[in-house]
């Protein structure tokens, strides 16, 4: 599912109004109140859906995979998501392939 069809999604619940606008202003206001969340606070807690925290990469060497050359990969910030135990529940095992 990406972004349309998760609005189109909320717009169809019925929850925020009649609209795909007001479906698209729902969805864009909890991903800007995450994304504050996480520079404010450095982590979102959603209970039962899950986890969102700010953590740091160190500084490493890396290889390029084309030539094998050395080269250094600065430190950075990511964001990790933890999934908790009810969507984690909610979610179907996959089937195993053959």
């Amino acid at each position: 599912m990406n972004k349309a069809e998760l609005i189109e999604w909320i717009q169809k619940s019925g929850d925020v109004g009649e609209t795909k606008a007001s479906a698209e202003r729902a969805l864009n206001s909890v991903l800007k109140g995450i994304e504050t969340g996480l520079k404010k606070d450095s982590s979102v807690s959603l209970v039962g859906f899950g986890s969102f925290t700010v953590k740091k990469r160190q500084a490493r060497v890396g290889r390029n995979p084309q030539t094998g050359e050395q080269i250094k990969i600065k430190a950075s910030k990511t964001v990790t998501f933890k999934a908790g135990k009810a969507l984690k529940d909610s979610v179907p095992m996959p089937k195993p392939k053959k």
